[in-house]
C-alpha cells in the first residue's frame, strides 16, 4: 500500500484534532475529486511499519481525538489488508480515541458480504470504525456548507447505532 499524506493536526475531517491518513488508489474516480493524483495505486510513499508507528505516536497527545482514514479510497481491497492492522493497533493503544472513514463506496451497497469491496477483513475493519461518511463525490450535488462531507449524496453513518440497530443511523444530518 501507498500513502500520499499524514495530516497530524487535522480538524476537516471528523469532530476534533485528529491525525489522517490519506492512502493512494482508488477506483471510484468521481468527477469533480480534489485529489485526483490519488487514484494511482503507487502515488506518494509506501507504507511501512515506520509509517504505522508515526501514525501511533502521532495519536499520543491527549488533545488529539482520533483517526481518519481517507483517500484515495481506504475501502479498495489491497487497502483493507494493511489497513486492518493498522486499526487493530490503534484500538488497542487507544481504545478512548475514535475513527472516522471516508468511502467512495456506499456501506450497505458495497462493504457488507458478499458485496463487490467486501474481503475477508471488512467486518473487523467495519467494527474499529465509529463514524463513515460514504457514496461517491457527486459535483452536481456538491454542497460546501454540508459537515464533513462534499456532496448531498454522502451519508456521515454512526457505524455503532448502526450495528446495534440493524439499519443506517446518521451521525449528523
Amino acid at each position: 500500500m501507498y500513502y500520499g499524506n499524514i495530516k497530524k493536526y487535522d480538524i476537516a475531517d471528523g469532530e476534533g484534532v485528529r491525525v489522517s491518513l490519506f492512502v493512494s488508489g482508488c477506483t471510484n474516480h468521481c468527477k469533480g475529486c480534489f485529489q485526483q493524483e490519488t487514484w494511482d495505486f503507487h502515488f506518494g510513499k509506501p507504507y511501512t511499519k515506520d509509517t504505522e508507528d508515526e501514525i501511533i505516536e502521532a495519536m499520543k497527545p491527549e488533545f488529539i481525538e482520533g483517526l481518519t482514514l481517507l483517500g484515495g479510497e481506504p475501502w479498495e481491497p489491497e487497502n483493507q489488508l494493511e489497513l486492518v492492522k493498522l486499526l487493530r493497533r490503534v484500538k488497542k493503544e487507544y481504545p478512548e480515541k475514535n475513527i472516522w472513514s471516508y468511502t467512495g463506496f456506499v456501506y450497505d451497497r458495497d462493504l457488507l458480504p458478499g458485496q463487490r469491496k467486501y474481503t475477508d477483513v471488512t467486518d473487523e475493519m467495519l467494527s474499529y470504525v465509529d463514524v463513515l461518511v460514504d457514496g461517491p463525490f457527486m459535483i452536481d450535488k456538491k454542497n460546501i456548507s454540508l459537515y464533513f462531507r462534499g456532496s448531498e449524496n454522502q451519508r456521515v453513518i454512526d457505524l455503532k447505532k448502526t450495528r446495534e440497530s440493524g439499519k443506517i443511523v446518521l451521525y449528523h444530518d
